[in-house]
């Protein structure tokens, strides 16, 4: 009764107030006699306005902006993803995703859509939103700089990094000697034009070399804490130089810029002594994501926008300043990890991209039309390569390191990637870099930054040190070996525990290792002790209750679908577990529909569709990460569907081709290691007819008669489901329940899912 008086009230009202409006309006168009009003509706058509309409809404400025940002996000992220699968930072696919929407590719080809998405008159707006992207990139880079370390390793890392940057940069202004004439800009002295191509030669990007550090594992090395250092410390030192060759040019002699580098020294004194003590005191208070409430997150963007706009003010560029508020941050891990995550998602993925593609909406290849300015370009990267990665070689060798690792060291240090598009961006801006020498700098970030990940993997050839993606106490072959990957601890917890009936009574005969993979792109170099020790700690905890011994094995990965079949793959495993990922649209229309395109669409898919791995309407009841490590996985592959599972006494093994008679070997198992209660199923009579199920049924009754029962019902009873703890099933006749809609699906325990 109270829902039908509330439907009748709201029936009322909104049927009342609608007519009220209707008949206000009538009486106000009484009002438009003798004003003069035309009306064009009935003379061009009320297509014609609506088509009108949408014109206008297309060419506003809002709407330009915002297809400017769909399109370049998803260039960005469709390129970047192509990089992570030839083992390419992300960074490289964003670089190129610029180079292809600007003139060099869609503006060649494409000239009219080109004009129609980045009209001339809305770069000012994609150039201001990426500036402020950059400031808050910067910011970032400047709080996971840890200058703990640099003072711990501040001998050799100060050694290193300022040979890479002497060294190079000696190089660049003897270039800038032979190329000033022919490409310098008209009104650019030799000083100017000499020391910003110094700088750009000296420049090493340190997100994409720390990305590179995690990725390849070796951040736990001696060799990754140096070459972290060096880099770290050659940002600081780059950062520095950078901003007295701006004031330099800005006050345009070096004399007038001595004004601007004693202001420049007040203000870091400043930051250093008055701002960052006073940040630190905040930063104890306030350390946890509850306390850091939005007053407190304002005092810090503050921090950073005033920072910004005084190093602006005084000539040495906002980014100095952005880079130096982050620095200052307080040393709290804690505090600068909930405060880049407040930041970093907007100013990496929707931000930062649009500096990319304004850098390859300037960047001309066009230009370099003739084999002498192509020659002008391969001078610039080998003089590029020289200088960075023999000055960091030498300099590495020199203070005690050995060859393979002074070799690595030069290779990463040689890392260009975003810093050197900042730098080329301002000289640009300057004017101090032609179109020409500005794209012939771009393609010289490019190629030194791809060639990182080739150019390791030389030096470990050449030193015969082959990098294993596995752990050495697992290298027997002579034991049975099971390797579990969970992405969350109460997953491994589960798996573990799953593992454990496997073997539990088997002991020194086997061997357990349990993974954990981690995107490089979620995680902070400061951060990853911290969350191995956060993962782990649980799993181990249970695997101490199991009395189960494990190998733990932590990695930060660029591909983790990749990485889990590598490492199970090159481990030689017996089985690997892992548990089912959920589709956040499971059981609506809508994830049906991107259910079926993400099959067709998905690259991976599209590719082993290609290669004919798989049909191209071929129904996968898993997600894609589940699915590539099925189609690439060499060992059996159990997926463990969670239902609550706490015990495995009862085990529920279904049989329905002869196909499934490996499951036998596993059921064995768990009797033998955990006393389970194995009910085979036959309601297809297939194990009646195969020899081999029937013998192994055999061997397991002599063994241990009351743990094996064979069930030949057709139908398969919910009461009998609820009494199990889990179901093993093998891959293909999972397969086929799930297209038969079977209805006792529903009623299943906790499933294992076993591909052989």
């Amino acid at each position: 009764m109270k829902n039908l008086t509330k439907s009748f009230f709201y029936l009322i009202m909104i049927g009342g107030f609608s007519g009220l409006i209707y008949w206000i309006i009538l009486k106000g168009k009484m009002l438009e006699t003798g004003r003069n009003i035309v009306s064009n509706h009935q003379e061009n058509g009320h297509w014609n306005d609506f088509v009108t309409s949408m014109s206008h809404n297309l060419q506003h400025p809002l709407s330009i902006l915002l297809a400017q940002i769909v399109t370049i996000i998803l260039a960005a992220r469709f390129f970047g993803w192509v990089c992570r699968k030839i083992g390419q930072p992300t960074v490289i696919g964003e670089m190129i995703a610029g180079i292809v929407l600007g003139p060099s590719l869609i503006g060649m080809y494409f000239p009219e859509f080109s004009a129609m998405l980045f009209p001339k008159d809305s770069l000012g707006n994609l150039q201001f939103l990426s500036q402020i992207g950059l400031i808050l990139f910067m910011f970032v880079i400047g709080m996971e700089l840890d200058l703990k370390v640099l003072k711990n390793k501040a001998h050799d890392a100060v050694v290193i990094s300022h040979a890479s940057i002497i060294v190079p940069f000696a190089l660049g202004l003897g270039l800038a000697y032979y190329i000033y004439y022919s490409f310098a800009p008209a009104g650019v002295e030799f000083l100017s034009f000499g020391l910003f191509l110094g700088i750009a030669m000296s420049i090493t990007a340190f997100p994409v070399l720390a990305g590179i550090v995690r990725e390849r594992g070796i951040h736990k090395t001696k060799l990754g804490a140096i070459v972290i250092t060096c880099a770290a410390a050659d940002d600081i030192t780059a950062w520095c130089i950078l901003a007295a060759v701006i004031a330099i040019v800005k006050a345009g002699s070096f004399t007038s810029s001595l004004y601007v580098i004693v202001l420049a020294v007040f203000y870091v004194l400043v930051m250093l002594k008055i701002v960052r003590p006073f940040l630190k005191k905040v930063g104890d208070l306030r350390s946890t994501r509850e306390s850091l409430s939005k007053p407190i997150v304002a005092i810090f963007f503050l921090t950073l926008l005033l920072s910004s706009y005084v190093s602006e003010l005084i000539g040495i560029h906002a980014l100095f300043g952005a880079f130096l508020a982050g620095a200052i941050m307080p040393e709290n891990n804690k505090f600068r990890s909930i405060f880049i995550e407040k930041i970093e998602d907007v100013s990496v993925v929707v931000l930062l991209p649009l500096f990319f593609v304004f850098t390859g909406l300037r960047t001309q290849i066009g230009l370099i039309d003739d084999p002498n300015l192509w020659k002008v370009t391969g001078v610039i990267i080998m003089v590029a390569v020289a200088g960075k990665f023999f000055g960091s070689a030498i300099a590495a060798k020199f203070v005690g390191h050995s060859w393979k690792d002074s070799l690595s060291i030069g290779t990463l240090m040689n890392t260009r990637g975003l810093m050197e598009l900042v730098v080329l961006n301002i000289g640009y801006d300057l004017g101090v870099l032609s179109a020409e020498i500005f794209t012939m700098m771009v393609i010289m970030a490019l190629v030194t930054t791809f060639m990182t990940g080739p150019a390791l993997d030389l030096i470990n050839f050449m030193f015969k040190d082959k990098p294993t993606a596995i752990p050495e106490e697992i290298s027997s072959k002579s034991k049975y070996k099971i390797l579990i990957s969970f992405a969350t601890a109460d997953k491994g917890k589960l798996l573990l525990k799953v593992a454990n009936s496997f073997v539990k009574k088997q002991g020194g005969n086997t061997i357990v290792t349990a993974m954990h993979l981690t995107l490089s792109s979620e995680l902070h170099s400061f951060d990853v002790k911290e969350h191995e020790k956060e993962v782990f700690l649980p799993v181990i905890s249970e695997s101490e209750n199991l009395n189960q011994k494990i190998v733990t094995h932590f990695k930060v990965s660029n591909d983790i679908d990749s990485d889990i079949t590598e490492t199970a793959n090159q481990g030689d495993y017996d089985l690997l577990l892992v548990g089912l990922g959920q589709s956040i649209f499971e059981g609506t229309l809508l994830g049906k529909v991107l259910g079926f395109t993400t099959r067709i669409i998905n690259p991976d898919r599209f590719i082993d569709k290609i290669t004919g791995k798989e049909g191209l309407f071929e129904n996968s009841p898993f997600d894609e990460r589940t699915r590539q490590i099925i189609a690439n996985s060499k060992m059996p592959v159990g997926i463990l569907v969670d239902k609550q599972l706490e015990e495995i006494n009862r085990v529920f093994v279904p049989i329905f081709s002869a196909e499934d008679g490996f499951l036998m070997e596993f059921a064995q198992k768990l009797i033998h290691n955990n006393g389970s209660q194995i009910t085979v199923s036959d309601s297809m009579g297939e194990a009646r007819k195969n020899r081999e199920i029937q013998e192994a049924v055999r061997s397991i009754e002599q063994i241990a008669p009351n743990h094996i029962m064979m069930m030949q019902e057709r139908t398969i009873k919910k009461e009998f489901l609820e009494q199990q703890d889990l179901m093993i099933i093998s891959l293909e006749s999972w397969k086929k329940l799930i297209d038969s809609h079977s209805i006792w699906l529903n009623n299943t325990p906790s499933v294992l899912i076993i591909k052989p």
